[in-house]
């Protein structure tokens, strides 16, 4: 895994605070041996969304990818406040990434590559290249552009 932190520092992130629980559910949810779901998180930042409108209308691709990679930041927040450290963390199994876009926006796979490859440079390929699902919808909570969930495999 790579140090985290030069990872953030090199693309000019932070990591936020977890997201709090806006709803009736679990951030991370453990089941079997080894696993976790983590609950879809929206780009926002210490509680402040940073990005709201839709692909293909307000937002733009690296826009997209932007947000995409906020999601991330999230997941792995959560992560941290769940384990206390990413160590914990065996593979990153598959990660879902809603995108909020018009009818004629065709670039989800796109989008979804922002978290992607924010895994992949936080955790390396062996552990942060996951399965990865990218569907387009009408709308999500709080007019986010972006919403991800992922599936954890734990050490």
């Amino acid at each position: 895994m790579n140090n985290i932190d030069e990872v953030l520092k090199k693309y000019g992130l932070t990591m936020p605070q977890p997201p709090k629980v806006a709803g009736i559910y679990e951030p991370v949810k453990e089941f079997g041996d080894n696993f976790c779901f983590l609950s879809g998180c929206i780009p926002c930042f210490d509680g402040v969304m940073c990005m709201t409108g839709k692909l293909g209308k307000e937002i733009n691709v690296e826009q997209g990818q932007e947000a995409a990679r906020m999601c991330a930041l999230n997941l792995i927040a959560n992560l941290q406040l769940k384990y206390g450290s990413l160590e914990k963390i065996k593979r990153i199994v598959k990660i879902t990434v809603f995108v909020a876009g018009t009818d004629t926006f065709y670039d989800h796979p796109k989008v979804a590559n922002g978290a992607s490859q924010l895994f992949i440079d936080i955790f390396g390929e062996e552990i942060g290249r996951g399965a990865r699902s990218a569907i387009g919808v009408n709308a999500l909570p709080l007019n986010a552009p972006v919403e991800i969930e992922m599936l954890v495999e734990l050490n």
